[in-house]
């Protein structure tokens, strides 16, 4: 795509992007001249300063070319400070995008939005799922950018074995309800910071657990959720994401749990068997430098992997969220 576009007509445009082999799969906006100068209308002077070449491409993405993605994501104005901290962070080194593209892996861009950047996304009931608009097309925008700038096409530089949902759009907030720090503060900015955090990511796999009353109870669930043989944490290593419900949230701390607390105790508790792991998969942990713990394998190399918010709704079910394992979770300042 490039910024000078000679968009067809609305009634054309879905067919003629399918020609050109454009897309997601699912409709697009139409990125006419007038939509993409709407998008612009609030960056800051100096957003184009954050903008990096993408692999595998080797592209640097320009403002404009951003913005007709958001256009095509169905972006509401206003999303592109955002949309642009969330390209900031996924080519941060430390992300990995070029592995986290070409892997077969089924990882996805997630975005995770903290602070006052939350205006307008959604944190609370359904947060993974529909019914927010910010959510639904900040990560689909991304997504695109990676696709028709960076040029990751599924079956060609994408060889996700079997991809996932979340290859479409993987956007939230954290809850306003967390009795801990934010995400954000968590990592060392002020809480007046808007912050977005990426991580190459799985979906959200559940914690259902409505029978415990304590907070160590709920943890052993979590815990043993976690404690899964065919996770890239096992050997790749790297981050994890809990994201608590707020009910598990308010029992942890109502027991007088911190977040370093939690941490640790994941870190003692999510062990995986060694009768749990198939003779040749543990060949190949030796091969990547992975030894058993005792008579356990731990899910990734230390507690500091695991970060964790508050998020959801009513209802007690919380999320694990295992990453590609080769990344880090990393979180950049939205540029005022």
């Amino acid at each position: 795509m490039t910024d000078t576009l000679e968009v067809p007509p609305d009634a054309v445009w879905d067919d003629w992007v399918d020609d050109r082999g454009w897309g997601d799969g699912l409709p697009t906006v139409a990125p006419t001249e007038e939509r993409v100068e709407a998008m612009l209308a609030d960056l800051p002077v100096d957003a184009d300063k954050v903008l990096a070449p993408l692999p595998p491409s080797g592209v640097t993405p320009t403002l404009r070319s951003v913005a007709a993605n958001a256009v095509m994501a169905g972006c509401p104005s206003g999303l592109m400070p955002v949309l642009l901290t969330a390209l900031e962070g996924v080519v941060t080194p430390e992300y990995n995008l070029h592995g986290s593209l070409a892997t077969t892996h089924p990882c996805a861009p997630m975005v995770l939005v903290s602070g006052p950047a939350r205006a307008g996304f959604h944190g609370g009931g359904n947060c993974f799922g529909p019914g927010n608009r910010a959510n639904a097309t900040l990560g689909r925008a991304l997504s695109l950018v990676l696709l028709h700038v960076g040029g990751a096409t599924p079956g060609l530089l994408d060889r996700s074995t079997q991809g996932s949902p979340a290859k479409y759009t993987f956007c939230f907030a954290e809850s306003d309800e967390s009795p801990w720090p934010g995400l954000g503060v968590q990592r060392g900015f002020g809480p007046d910071d808007g912050v977005v955090s990426v991580m190459a990511a799985e979906p959200p796999h559940n914690v259902n657990d409505h029978g415990s009353t304590t907070g160590e109870e709920i943890l052993t669930t979590v815990a043993g959720t976690m404690a899964e043989s065919g996770s890239n944490n096992v050997y790749v290593r790297g981050p994890h994401l809990l994201v608590l419900g707020p009910e598990h949230a308010a029992t942890l701390h109502r027991d007088g749990w911190t977040l370093d607390g939690i941490r640790d105790r994941l870190w003692a508790t999510a062990r995986i068997p060694l009768d749990r792991i198939s003779p040749g998969n543990r060949r190949q942990f030796v091969e990547w430098g992975v030894e058993p713990d005792g008579d356990a394998y731990t899910v990734s190399t230390g507690p500091e992997q695991l970060h964790i918010v508050v998020a959801g709704g009513a209802g007690k079910h919380s999320a694990w969220i295992p990453s590609f394992g080769g990344t880090e979770l990393c979180s950049v300042r939205v540029r005022r």
